[in-house]
This record gives C-alpha cells, sequence and structure tokens, in this order.
C-alpha cells in the first residue's frame, strides 16, 4: 500500500517517464534506476480498466495493514486507465461493487490507511468521478 504523501503532487499521481523509450510507469522508480526517469504528473482522472473485491486478510509482509482475521473488512480494487499514459492498481472507495462498470469515469482522491508501522496515513484511491 503506497502512503500518499510520497505519491501525490497538486492533486496529482507521481510517475516516471522513461528518458529514452518515453513509456510512462507508476509508481516514479527510486535509488539508481531513477535516473533514468524523468518525473511526471499523472492525469487525475481516469477510467475504470477492471477491478475485483479483496475478500481476504492479504498476507503480510508485504500489506502492511493493521486488520487481523477477526477485523478485516473487503475492499474493492481496480485497474484504472490513465489516458494516454499508464494505468495504475489502486483502491476504490466511495462506491458499493454493484455501482461499477468498466469503462465508468474515476477521479483522484485519498483515503485512510492503518498502517503497521506508521499509523492512519493517507493512501490514493479512485472514486467515480
Amino acid at each position: 500500500m503506497f502512503i500518499a504523501d510520497n505519491l501525490i503532487e497538486d492533486g496529482h499521481l507521481i510517475g516516471g517517464q522513461h528518458k529514452e523509450s518515453g513509456k510512462i510507469v507508476f509508481p516514479l522508480p527510486s535509488g539508481a534506476e531513477q535516473a533514468f526517469y524523468d518525473t511526471v504528473q499523472l492525469s487525475d482522472e481516469g477510467k475504470l480498466w477492471s477491478w475485483s473485491v479483496q475478500r481476504f486478510l492479504p498476507k503480510s509482509p508485504p500489506y502492511m495493514g493493521t486488520e487481523t482475521l477477526e477485523t478485516f473488512k473487503p475492499y474493492i480494487f481496480g485497474y484504472v486507465e490513465l489516458p494516454r499514459q499508464v494505468i495504475v492498481q489502486s483502491r476504490i472507495v466511495g462506491c458499493d461493487e454493484s455501482d461499477l462498470k468498466i469503462g465508468m469515469a474515476l477521479r483522484l482522491t485519498t483515503t485512510p490507511f492503518d498502517h503497521k508501522e506508521k499509523g492512519v496515513v493517507d493512501t490514493f484511491a479512485y472514486t467515480p468521478a
């Protein structure tokens, strides 16, 4: 789970555009790999490409939530196609799964996430536009 303060700038996700190929990736690579990318603001609106519901507690690590088997609540996640950029995996909030339609317009938002090491933080999500 990504924490929003590392990924959002001026209301946009931050990706990387490869300096030679022009391919856009998300998230922006870090470490030595970052030298091959220019920072690029990603669109704050996209279309739902695909989705599912996470109905069981994800394996930890890599999942960093504080839920237990008893407290876990299913959540929607999907792939959001940002026009002419990249497809981003994200939580989908502000709707029920019965509201979702492939191709529907979504916009970037944030949602709280209870992180094992950092406490409650904001992470990015998408919501119906």
